[in-house]
């Protein structure tokens, strides 16, 4: 029976791409659903045989650790550079985006308060 190896959900393509590759070198057998029309239903990567499933296991954890430490350095190497992604250069680029954001926390925010206001009072 068939065994999930990776949930596509939020998966940047290069680290799918990644993943098939080393499953193809490796000569696992694997096979790939698409998420529903609907983003219902679950877009993953298979392992085809339960026997290969743990040595894909191992390829997937060793794959991460390194894709770990890549994004890690990859991400202060940016920070270093002043070309990482903060708060404040988010609000100058796109503040109607922010700014909607913030209040829709501050809505939820009040919202969740409101029970507990009218209980107190």
């Amino acid at each position: 029976m068939a065994k999930m190896l990776l949930n596509l959900r939020h998966v940047p393509e290069d680290e799918a791409d990644d993943v098939r590759a080393f499953l193809d070198a490796n000569r696992i057998a694997w096979y790939e659903t698409r998420p529903g029309l609907f983003g219902i239903s679950l877009g993953a990567i298979w392992i085809k045989h339960d026997s290969d499933f743990p040595e894909a296991r191992r390829l997937m954890s060793d794959y991460q650790e390194g894709r770990t430490w890549k994004m890690r350095a990859e991400h202060e190497a940016a920070r270093r550079d002043g070309t990482a992604e903060t708060f404040g250069s988010l609000l100058r680029e796109r503040p109607g985006w922010v700014i909607v954001r913030i209040i829709g926390i501050i809505a939820l925010l009040a919202l969740m308060a409101l029970p507990g206001y009218l209980l107190w009072r």
